[in-house]
């Protein structure tokens, strides 16, 4: 970036190099920046969508709405406020959202605790310990997604209704000799060098969990322990509408959430299969009364601190993600 010559694009270029640590569905990271002098353009890369998994786009989506929080957050973490400008261009579908920065402000202390947590932030798919979670950091992961999406922390009985979808999910899915090429896809040597999930990340066997974990059709290598998620708290990620929009909201909300959590010492594991099948998600919705449309589940709690958290999963370079040709980089 020793080329960039504008000040406001050198911001705006780091801001999309930190977007490179959002989560995203298998690690696919399926976003790409376009820097121009006085903002930055966010895009959905249908090369790394989930065709199978994902045909409509959704979890892609919400992928790209993790990306995007992460680098309002760089931006206003460097003294720089902005807005966030959703679907700018509908002759762009491609075209999700434009950063644009309004003035230079004080960089508030949260900003800055967030993007500190950017880099330690990952997926524990480990058993939870026997620690529950407190209601005071139940109601802050709350207020964390407020004005984006919605956090339903699911009942004793909603758990169960989870589960039994979790399982239907798993086993549609395991049936779908697409869905299993895709998936054997994103967890081998055979992903784009940067994504994925590789062995080390992974279980080494199914967890002990009320609600199912995903199976990711290989056998990872992480020690799991003997742990159960008897402490652990179900929730749902949810918003008025099946937008494209709001599945952007519900990605900034996920972040704003998961950077929370890093401060309180919560673990969290987004659960996306009831999502991606049809039928499941659509139990989630009477889960939710029908008052609204369901976007990711969660497992939140406190990790077993007695074994080693996996390490952090491969990120792409900065140089196949951010355009930088419009300011000279």
């Amino acid at each position: 970036m020793s080329r960039i010559a504008n000040p406001t694009a050198v911001a705006l270029a780091e801001a999309a190099n930190a977007a490179g640590y959002a989560p995203s569905i298998h690690n696919t990271q399926p976003w790409r920046w376009r820097v121009l002098p006085d903002r930055v353009q966010l895009y959905a890369d249908r090369g790394r969508q989930l065709t199978a998994t994902d045909p409509e786009g959704r979890l892609m989506v919400l992928s790209c709405g993790t990306a995007l929080q992460h680098a309002r957050l760089a931006l206003l973490s460097e003294g720089w406020a902005a807005e966030v400008d959703y679907l700018p261009d509908p002759a762009r579908p491609d075209l999700l959202a434009e950063i644009v920065p309004t003035e230079r402000t004080t960089p508030p202390a949260r900003a800055m605790r967030m993007v500190q947590a950017m880099r330690t932030r990952h997926t524990d798919r480990r058993p939870l310990s026997d620690e529950p979670l407190p209601a005071d950091t139940l109601a802050a992961l709350t207020r964390a997604v407020a004005g984006l999406s919605r956090l339903h922390v699911l009942t004793d009985d909603q758990v169960l209704e989870l589960a039994s979808a979790a399982y239907r999910a798993g086993e549609i899915e395991a049936d779908d000799p697409r869905i299993r090429a895709e998936l054997a896809y994103w967890t081998s040597r055979s992903a784009p060098d940067g994504t994925g999930l590789p062995r080390d990340v992974l279980p080494a066997q199914p967890p002990q969990t009320t609600v199912p974990a995903r199976d990711f059709g290989t056998a990872g290598t992480r020690s799991i322990g003997s742990g159960h998620d008897r402490h652990a708290r179900y929730a749902l990620l949810y918003g008025d509408d099946d937008a494209t929009a709001s599945w952007l909201r519900a990605g900034a909300a996920l972040t704003s959430l998961w950077l929370t959590a890093v401060g309180l010492g919560v673990s969290v594991v987004p659960l996306s299969g009831v999502i991606e099948v049809t039928t499941t998600r659509l139990q989630l919705r009477g889960i939710l009364a029908g008052v609204g449309q369901p976007y990711l589940v969660l497992r939140l709690g406190v990790a077993d601190p007695a074994h080693a958290g996996p390490p952090h999963t491969p990120r792409m370079p900065a140089s196949q993600t951010v355009d930088l040709t419009q300011v000279g980089g």
